[in-house]
C-alpha cells in the first residue's frame, strides 16, 4: 500500500541563512524524501508539494485545499493513509480542521519539526517516518486525524502545542497520548476519550472570533466585533466558565443579534460547565444563550463553531455538536 505526502512547509524545511540570522524555507520535499530512500517499508509514497509556507502563513482556505487533496487521495484504493507535513505553530488547527471534514476511516497524519535543518537534534526525519509507520498501521483505521510527533501519537481532538521549544511539546494535556512508536512498531494504548461525530462539508465562514477574556474586562471588544458583522465569538473565559460582569450589556447584545457564543476555558484542561449563577458566571451565561464548549480549547472550538455555521447549523444544533 502507498502512502500519501502533502507537504506544506514549516520548520522541517528550513535552515539558518547566515546574512539573516535566522532559519528560513530551504530544503525541497524531494531533499528530504531522499533521506527516506532505502528504507523497505518507504518506496511506495507518493509526494505533492502544496506550498512552501511557514504555518502563521496557512489560512483557513489553505486547510480547505489541503483537505481536498487529503480527500482525493485517500479515496485511491492503493493508498492507505496521508501523512501531512506542517508547520507547528497551526498543526493543530489544520489536525482539527481535517479531523472534522475528511469521512473516509484511513488515517490522516500531521507532523513536522521543532528544530529546523540546520540545528542538532533536527526531529524532521524521525517524525516523518514515524508518522508513515502510523499511517502504514491498521490500528490506526477509524481514528480519525492524528498528529505524530516525537514518536507519540495524539489525536487532532485532544492534543494541543504545549511549549514553545521542547521536542515533546505536542500532548493530550488531560488525557495522555493514544499511543507511541517504539523501534518502528506503532502501539496503541487506550481509546479516544470522546468523539465529535459530525462531519461537516468543506466550507466556511471566516467571522467567527476568539475573545480572551482577563480580570476586569469589559465589553469593548465584543462592540467592536458586532460592528464587524461577526457570526460568532469564542469566549476564552475564566476558571469553569465565567466572565467580569462589566462584559455583559455587550454579550446580550451579540446574543440579541444572532451571534453564537461559545464559552471555553483559558485553563489549560478541564471542562466548562454552568456552576456559578451569579452575575457573568456559567449558569447566568448559559440563562442568556451562551453555548457552553465543554474541554476543547479556543482554537479548535473556533474552527468547530465556524464549520456549524457554514453548514447552516442553528442554536440548538450548535449546543449539542459541544456537548458530545
Amino acid at each position: 500500500m502507498k502512502v500519501a505526502l502533502i507537504f506544506t512547509g514549516g520548520t522541517i524545511a528550513m535552515k539558518v541563512d547566515k546574512s539573516l540570522q535566522g532559519a528560513i524555507p530551504s530544503l525541497t520535499p524531494n531533499e528530504i524524501m531522499m533521506t527516506l530512500s532505502g528504507i523497505d517499508d518507504f518506496d511506495q509514497l507518493i509526494t505533492y508539494e502544496y506550498s512552501a509556507k511557514p504555518s502563521p502563513f496557512l489560512t483557513i482556505y489553505d486547510m480547505q485545499q489541503i483537505a481536498n487533496r487529503t480527500e482525493n487521495y485517500l479515496a485511491q484504493d492503493d493508498v492507505a493513509g496521508v501523512v501531512i507535513v506542517h508547520g507547528t505553530d497551526t498543526l493543530e488547527e489544520t489536525a482539527f480542521f481535517l479531523h472534522s471534514v475528511i469521512e473516509s476511516d484511513k488515517p490522516v497524519v500531521l507532523t513536522g519539526s521543532m528544530k529546523n535543518a540546520s540545528e542538532f537534534g533536527y526531529d524532521g526525519l524521525t517524525n516523518l517516518a514515524s508518522s508513515i509507520k502510523v499511517c502504514l498501521s491498521p490500528k490506526s483505521i477509524g481514528l480519525g486525524t492524528l498528529v505524530v510527533m516525537n514518536d507519540t501519537i495524539n489525536s487532532a481532538l485532544e492534543v494541543t502545542k504545549s511549549h514553545t521549544m521542547s521536542l515533546d511539546t505536542f500532548k493530550s494535556m488531560e488525557f495522555g497520548p493514544l499511543g507511541i512508536v517504539d523501534q518502528g512498531s506503532v502501539l496503541y494504548y487506550r481509546a479516544l476519550t470522546h468523539q465529535h461525530r459530525a462531519k461537516f462539508d468543506n466550507k466556511v465562514n471566516e467571522d467567527v472570533y476568539i475573545i480572551k477574556v482577563y480580570a476586569g474586562m469589559n465589553g469593548d471588544f465584543i462592540d467592536y466585533l458586532i460592528a464587524r458583522g461577526a457570526k460568532g465569538i469564542v469566549l476564552e473565559s475564566l476558571g469553569r466558565g465565567n466572565v467580569p460582569p462589566m462584559m455583559m450589556d455587550a454579550l446580550k447584545k451579540a446574543l440579541e443579534l444572532g451571534i453564537h457564543v461559545v464559552i471555553v476555558s483559558r485553563c489549560p484542561t478541564g471542562r466548562v460547565l454552568d456552576t456559578y449563577a451569579y452575575e457573568g458566571g456559567g449558569k447566568h451565561l448559559t440563562s442568556i444563550g451562551c453555548i457552553l464548549g465543554n474541554n476543547y480549547n479556543s482554537m479548535k472550538a473556533r474552527i468547530l463553531l465556524m464549520l456549524a455555521i457554514s453548514n447552516d447549523y442553528v442554536h440548538d444544533d450548535i449546543v449539542k455538536l459541544f456537548a458530545l
